[in-house]
Formats: structure tokens, sequence, C-alpha cells
């Protein structure tokens, strides 16, 4: 009986741990509330109830989440199910069914295996290094490795000393002894505030090895665990650039001793040699006969004096960015000859005038410092830009953007968006930012560094402001526009969604190609969150969290959540004092604490939703304080607290009821009343209350037909809602009829996933009703659906099912 113990103990956990977090969507939420039957009965047929998650009666019976409970919980079962044959066929049903829940590894072997390939281009600049390319390629040839443990390289060095450009061509040198593809991420290292966070990262690797968005753990802790399962079996090469910290690299290595770790760092790792045994291997400035051969190949100049090329390439002091900003200025400006560059830097090491023989004697300024190659050529290199550009130059550095694209530069500078693409393409061409993707560029923190300085001393901390404040306007433009696409029907707030509306014969794809496009510009989105709370717009910090609620409600990247919204609620308080929107607190943090449940954190949720709720009555905002209430319902629902959860949706409703005739919010208050309706009658339905929940589903149904032009997805829903409690309480032929009603109102809205759901809903009411023809019948429907939308999950879970009817 062990193996089968672990089974089930296992299983509990994972259902309870999912509860919380919507893990699994509505087959998780099937499976938990599967478990609560189960336990229920279990608890009604053992003549001697132990001490357990229930604590004796049906209102106590609530999800199980500490070991202690789920251990007790697992115990209980396997009792009764050893005396019952049709409990335990009914257990290993849902053991069987649940175990689709738990994230799976896609094997590297297997024929869907994700093979990644998301290196960057490499440079074409690249000189030297064959050492590093030659070590490494040693350490992998070693027959005397460390069995059992990845190959980890860290390279270090002082900023602009090429590390990327490095570990790029050492990639590429050596990606095909990696057939299991190669990972890259840039962890935006420079500093702790632009760090990437390890979760934001491990979801973006998840789903590039093949682990679909939908299964992608929301903690940290359960994504590494995934990550770890994944890169077991594989050959992967690993590039991990610009690491802050040794913590963020060790969250990220991967399982297999096939794969190759490459880091790059700044820093002197210390954990990484010590605890994982990385090969630590430090960049040193080019020599100068490697300077001259660069600075050649980037100028595409040959009839300079060498002594000139040499005096140039000694005065960037071997630093390839250094390097790869002069030659490429050279390259670009005709009128920039050498000899007029090693005169530039000549006077700013010496002063003007001193002549540029005197360099090689040079390595102080004059005033006695150290020269920083690398600032001395930004500077020149500044110095050759007209003015219109020097200032595009300076305004897309006010704040560390993850990447700057045509839409925040242009904002930023003030400019068409036209000029900032030509602007933009200048800057890259001689090396001032790096083109990372199709109009989207990266500084080097460096010369972000640069050319923030130089914004401080040129334009002041008031046109820099100015510049975030016009940025931060664009992004919540675009986003409102965005998530207005997605969620057309839900209530919102801030005037940034006045005047939309969605154009007739939309394409039904027209949400997801919005969400796509709030997914690609994420990073950037919380980094404007970031500058615009760093500079006190309060009113737009919380309307760019309430833009982003549709991407983080259906993509999840609940640290970001958090942290962004962290940022709205305390910007909506400040706004609020300040004669700002009263209502704004209680909508952010109602938004925060669904960030709370998907890292399963049940108890913040619920302060979060309390503090909201007393907001929203506070100032008399009864639609958000109806929505707080109605998610403290939902919350007490997902624990098993049925009647709590009951309660709170008819609170919810008399709340929406206090809303007069032209008052904010009463234009929502029939759909709310009928969505409300609904989550009642399934609350009755889990409660075995058959009666009156048919009662209230049908009036739902009701009051959906009756809003003006329908509601089809909210009638699919509640026809699977009608359908799932005739199941349950065991009448199958009333289930098909309703969930047949489900799949033509999901057709009708065009729901795929949800129509493939109502499909396999239908299956299992064959299952129940024993006609397994019919039941492998809707099963292959079902499974065209998964596949139609992208869901593999669904699609194994399905077929995997057909495989046990056909076996």
């Amino acid at each position: 009986m062990e193996p089968l113990t672990g089974m089930v103990l296992s299983t509990v956990g994972t259902v309870a741990s999912g509860a919380l977090s919507g893990a699994g969507g509505e087959m998780g939420r099937r499976t938990s509330e599967r478990l609560y039957g189960l336990l229920r009965r279990a608890r009604a047929e053992d003549a001697r109830p132990a001490a357990g998650p229930d604590g004796g009666d049906r209102q106590h019976l609530t999800l199980p989440m500490s070991e202690s409970e789920q251990t007790a919980a697992a115990h209980r079962l396997l009792d009764v199910a050893r005396r019952s044959p049709e409990f335990a066929r009914e257990v290993m049903e849902w053991v069987r069914e649940a175990s689709w829940l738990a994230p799976r590894a896609v094997p590297a072997v297997a024929d869907d295996a994700s093979r990644p390939q998301m290196l960057p281009p490499a440079t074409a600049a690249f000189t030297d290094r064959e050492d590093v390319i030659a070590e490494i390629t040693a350490l992998l040839d070693d027959a005397g490795r460390s069995p059992g443990a990845p190959t980890v390289v860290a390279l270090t060095g002082p900023g602009g000393m090429g590390k990327t450009a490095a570990a790029v061509r050492c990639a590429y040198e050596l990606r095909d002894r990696f057939p299991d593809g190669v990972l890259f991420v840039d962890l935006a290292g420079a500093s702790a505030g632009t760090a990437l966070s390890p979760s934001d990262v491990l979801a973006r690797f998840l789903e590039r090895l093949g682990v679909p968005p939908a299964m992608v753990p929301g903690d940290e802790a359960r994504q590494r665990d995934l990550y770890r399962d994944c890169t077991a079996d594989r050959r992967l090469l690993i590039v991990l650039d610009n690491v802050h910290d040794d913590a963020q690299a060790i969250a990220l290595l991967p399982a297999s001793p096939e794969c190759l770790v490459i880091v790059t760092s700044r820093h002197r790792p210390g954990r990484l040699v010590a605890d994982h045994g990385a090969h630590p291997l430090t960049l040193r400035p080019l020599s100068t006969a490697d300077s001259v051969r660069l600075l050649r190949r980037l100028a595409g100049r040959s009839a300079a004096a060498e002594v000139v090329v040499q005096t140039v390439a000694e005065a960037t002091g071997g630093v390839p960015l250094a390097l790869c900003t002069t030659g490429a200025s050279l390259a670009v400006r005709e009128h920039l000859t050498w000899e007029r560059a090693a005169r530039q830097l000549s006077d700013r090491i010496h002063g003007p005038g001193q002549g540029y023989d005197a360099m090689h004697d040079a390595e102080h300024h004059a005033s006695g410092g150290p020269v920083d190659p690398v600032r001395m050529v930004q500077e020149v290199t500044y110095g050759e830009l007209t003015p219109e550009c020097a200032a595009f130059y300076r305004a897309i550095a006010v704040w560390a953007w993850p990447t700057v694209t045509v839409l925040c530069a242009a904002h930023c500078a003030e400019v068409s968006e036209d000029r900032a693409r030509e602007m933009l393409e200048e800057l890259a061409r001689i090396h001032l930012l790096e083109e990372v993707g199709e109009e989207r560029y990266r500084f080097h923190d460096l010369t972000r560094a640069h050319a923030r300085e130089r914004a401080i001393e040129e334009d002041g901390h008031g046109r820099m402001a100015a510049a975030v404040r016009r940025t931060t306007v664009a992004h919540l433009r675009f986003a409102a526009a965005a998530d207005f696409r997605v969620m057309p029907l839900r209530w919102r707030l801030g005037p940034a969604y006045q005047g939309f509306s969605l154009p007739e014969g939309r394409d039904p794809a027209d949400g997801k190609h919005a969400l796509a496009s709030l997914r690609r510009e994420r990073e950037n989105l919380a980094a404007v969150i970031q500058a615009a709370a760093h500079h006190g717009f309060d009113d737009l910090v919380w309307q760019l969290c309430e833009a982003m609620w549709g991407l983080h409600l259906f993509l999840g990247f609940h640290a970001q959540w958090i942290d962004t919204h962290l940022l709205g609620v305390d910007a909506a308080r400040r706004s609020a004092a300040d004669f700002g929107d009263r209502r704004a607190p209680g909508r952010m943090l109602t938004q925060l604490a669904f960030g709370y449940l998907g890292l399963g954190r049940g108890d913040d949720a619920a302060t979060a939703l309390a503090e909201a709720a007393a907001a929203d009555r506070d100032c008399g905002h009864h639609r958000g304080q109806a929505t707080a209430v109605e998610a403290l319902g939902l919350l007490h629902r997902k624990q098993w607290e049925y009647a709590e959860a009951q309660e709170r949706f008819e609170e919810a409703q008399r709340i929406l009821g206090r809303i007069p005739e032209g008052g904010d919010g009463r234009q929502d208050v029939p759909r709310a009343t009928a969505i409300l309706e609904h989550h009642i009658g399934r609350t009755q339905a889990l409660q075995r209350d058959f009666a009156p929940a048919f009662a209230r589903l049908n009036d739902a149904l009701a009051l959906f037909r009756r809003l003006p032009g329908g509601d089809p997805y909210n009638e699919g829903r509640v026809y699977m809602s009608l359908g799932e409690a005739h199941m349950d309480a065991g009448d199958t032929d009333r289930a098909l009829v309703c969930l047949d009603q489900a799949v033509k109102a999901m057709e009708t809205a065009g729901a795929g996933l949800q129509l493939a759901d109502a499909t396999e809903l239908r299956a299992r009411c064959h299952r129940l009703a024993g006609r397994p023809g019919q039941e492998a019948e809707e099963l292959r429907t079902a499974a065209a659906y998964y596949e139609d939308n992208g869901d593999r999950a669904g699609q194994d879970r399905v077929r995997a099912r057909l495989g046990e009817l056909e076996a």
C-alpha cells in the first residue's frame, strides 16, 4: 500500500497547492471540488472519523494546505478505499485525472520537444578571445570533470570588456555540441533595481522548453523544480548574461551534467565557484595589435598610417566597447579622419592643444585621475553628434528602459515616430545603441550612464521628468487600448479608457493579438510604472496597473504583477489624498489580491480584499466594493468554505442594489448581478443543495439573455455549470441536454478552449452513463478542439483517456 499512499498524498498536495492559484484552469477547479466531494463522502462513510482537515463537520471541511492536513486527507481517502472497492475506483480515477495538473516536462526526445535557439546575433567585429573558446572547449572535453553537474563558466571583467560578445561568440562556436537548444537571457544586472527576477526568467525559459503557458507555475520554487525536470535529460547551452549576483544565476542552473552554462558578470563569482564548481575566466583588455586589427575592420579604412591607428588604439585602452564605438564613428562619419580622432582623444586626455604624440606616455588625465577609455570615447563620439541627435541620445536615456522602442523614443524625445526610427538607426550605426530586435534597441549600461549624465547636465531634472511623463502617457494609451480589446466587457477605472469601442465585424482573434502585443511590451510597461512612480506621476501609475489587468489575469507573471501593483496601491492612495480618484485604491487592492492568489498567498489576498472592500465602502463606490466582496467569495469557494462564499456573493448583490439610477457603475449592474447569480447557483450545487442551485442557475441564464446584445459566453458557462450539477445529482440525461447548449453557446462566442472543455465534459457524462463508444467520439472531438487552440496539455489528457478506452 506504500506506493499508493505516496501517490494519493502527492496528488492531494498538487491539487491543494493549485487550487488557490487557479493552476490547471477549469480542470484544476473541478479536480479540487472532486477532492472535496471524496473527503465529504469519506467522512460520512467512516464510522470512526479521525481529526483531519475537515474538523468533523461539513462546515469545517476546508482545503488542506499544510503538510499535516494533506497527509490526514490522504489517509482518510485510503482508509475508506481499503473498505470500499467502489470508492477505491473513484479515488484512483481522481488520481489519474489530477495527475495531468502537475506541470510536466517535455522530454528532449519527444516529437514536440522544443529546441530553443535564443542567441542574439553575433557581432561581425569580434576579435581575439580565442583563448576563451579554447579554455571552455577543454573544460567540456575534460574526462575528469565533476559528474552529475553542468559545466559552469563565469566570464568576469569590467563594464565594456566585451563579456557579452565573447559569451555569444563562444555559444555560436559550441552550439553544435548541444543539440537540445540554446537559452539566452540578459539579466540586466547593472544594478539591483534593474535586475530581472529569476521567476520571470524561469517562466520565459519554461515556455521555450515546451511547457504550455497555462501550465507554468506561479511561484518561483515550483518553477525551479519544473525547470530542473525540463533540463534533466537535455544537452543545452545556457547563457546568463549580465548577472547582478550569484543568487540570480544559481536559480537558473539546469539539472543536466550535459549542459554548459556561461555566466557573464562584472562581479567575481563566490558561491558559483564554491558551491557549483564554476570556472572563473577574467577578460582582459585587447592587445594593441588586436585593437588595431579591430579598429581597421570596423572603420574599413586602410590608408591611415600605422602609427596614427596605433595611437587611437592605445587611447581606447584595449577596451572593446571603446574600440567599437570609435571604429563605428570612423566608418560612418566621412569627415572624421584617423588624425582628427587621435587629436580629439588626446585633447580629452591632456587638454586641448597638447598634441596626440603625447598620448603614448599618458596613463592619467592632466588632473591626475585615471583615464576611463570608455567615457573618453563616449565624449568624443557625443561631440560628433548633431545637436538634434545629441538631444535625442540624452532623452532616451532618462530611465533604464529594458529596450528602447520607437514608441518610447519618439515620446521621450518629442519627435515623430519616423524621425525616431532614423535617429535610433543612426545611434546604432555608431555603436551608441545596439539593435536587439525589429525596431527594438538597447543601451550598454555604461553608454546609458553617460547619456543620462549628459541629460542631467544639459537638460536638467525638469525636462527629464517631462520626458518620462510623455513616455508614460504614450504607454498608457497603448496598454489601455490593447487591454480594452482583450476584455471589452469588464468594468474599469481611469480616463485612459474613454472613447473606446469595438469595430463592427471585429476579427475573432483580435483579443489574442492584443494580448500578444501587451506581452511583447510587458517588461517595458513595468519599467514605465517604476519610472512614473519615481517621478511621482501617481495618476498614471495606477492607471497603467489597471491597463495591465488583462495581461496579468491571462498570462500571470505574478512577481511582476505584485511589484507593480504594490506601486499602484501606494500611488492610488496618494492620488486620492490629493483630490484624485478615491475609487482607485480599492481597485488596485482588489487586483493585487489576485496577484497574491497566483502565488497561493491566500492570507495576503484576503487582507488585500478586506482593505479594498473597506476603501470602496468609505468612498461610496458600491461597484468596487461589490467586486472586492465577490472576490472574497471566490477565495472562500477555492478554500471549500462554501457557506461563507455564498454569503459574500449575496452580500455583493445587495451592494450592487444600492447603486442608484444614473449612479457610478449602474450600467454594469445587470451583468454583474447575473454573474453573481451564477456564482451562488454553483456554490449551492457544491453543497448539494440542488433544487435551489438549479433555480439560481436558470435565473442566471435568464438574466444573461436579457442583456442588450446577449452574452453567449456567460450563457455557455452557466449551461456548463448546470451540466456539472446534473451530473453530480446523478441525472446524466439532463446534463447532456445542458452541455449541448453549452457547446452551441461557446461556438457562437468563438471561445475555442471553453468549447473543448464543454466537449470533454460531455465525454465524462457518457462515461458516467456507461457509453464508452460515445465517450470516445466526444474525446476525439475535444482533442481536435484543444489542438486547434494550442492547448497541448488538454490534448494530451483527452488522448490519454482515449487510449485507455481503445486499449
